[in-house]
């Protein structure tokens, strides 16, 4: 069985989905998207995630959590009546992390360790693992957004995962916890602009064709057009690891249906060559 990175996922986390029944109406298809996303992810006996969440939020540096185990309870800061305070426990891969804080230090990103006894998830980390990984089974190394970081050195923190997966000898995927367009606004049922919907589209489409070039290429017109989650660097994490992945035989398969939550546009997406 091969090793390396095996999946690059783009999957939603929007607080809406926290507790599943709360969730609206309109939020069911990207529960069942991230269920179904889930079930695929599992069947490949993968090894351990990287999850890059746009809800943890650093100036300066890059980190990854080194934990043995991951234990708390998330509370949503912008939204605690949505995600009040729930628990999770789930085993981290402190081996993993350390490899990949040392290969982004040997690219000159400067990347640190986070074993801090008292750290929280954020919502971004809880909300899709929750789905993706109900029994939280998969081994797990989260890193953040990093503000400072240009849409460049997050495609390079996603190439490096393959590397490093090859190097620990284990089967991982890449998970981006993100939107795409994030023009919100108040009203949860809200849909995106027609406008930023044409540009998720057609980004999908780009995913579907299997262009991850023609992605990349267009990724920072497309950040601006469609005023993406943070800019953008979470996609661009994703499309750099899905670059690594083999040309050949390179499938892409969307899961759910693409829906609104507050004016944000939302999809699940995996790339892989499985």
């Amino acid at each position: 069985m091969s090793v390396g990175l095996i999946a690059s996922v783009l999957t939603p986390h929007t607080p809406r989905m926290a507790v599943e029944q709360d969730a609206p109406a309109f939020i069911q298809p990207l529960i069942e998207g991230s269920k179904a996303l889930g079930e695929w992810l599992r069947s490949l006996q993968i090894d351990c995630l990287v999850l890059h969440t746009t809800h943890w939020v650093s100036t300066f540096n890059w980190y990854a959590t080194t934990h043995s185990r991951h234990e708390g309870l998330c509370i949503a800061d912008e939204a605690p009546d949505l995600v009040p305070g729930l628990p999770y426990s789930r085993p981290g891969d402190p081996d993993f992390a350390r490899a990949l804080i040392n290969a982004g230090e040997n690219l000159s990103i400067p990347f640190r360790t986070n074993d801090n006894p008292h750290y929280r998830w954020d919502y971004g980390t809880y909300v899709p693992l929750q789905y993706i990984d109900p029994d939280a089974a998969l081994k797990l190394i989260t890193i953040p957004t990093v503000i400072l970081a240009d849409l460049q050195e997050c495609i390079r923190v996603g190439e490096i995962i393959d590397s490093v997966a090859k190097a620990q000898n284990k089967r991982a995927a890449f998970i981006a916890s993100t939107a795409l367009s994030h023009a919100l606004v108040r009203g949860p049922e809200q849909w995106p602009s027609r406008s930023d919907q044409a540009c998720d589209t057609k980004l999908t489409e780009m995913l579907q064709d299997g262009d991850i070039a023609q992605a990349i290429q267009w990724l920072p017109e497309y950040a601006k057009s469609a005023t993406a989650e943070m800019g953008g660097r979470v996609v661009a994490s994703f499309l750099g690891a899905a670059s690594t992945l083999s040309k050949h035989h390179l499938t892409t398969t969307v899961f759910g249906e693409y829906a609104q939550s507050s004016g944000s546009g939302n999809l699940s997406v995996a790339i892989s060559t499985q």
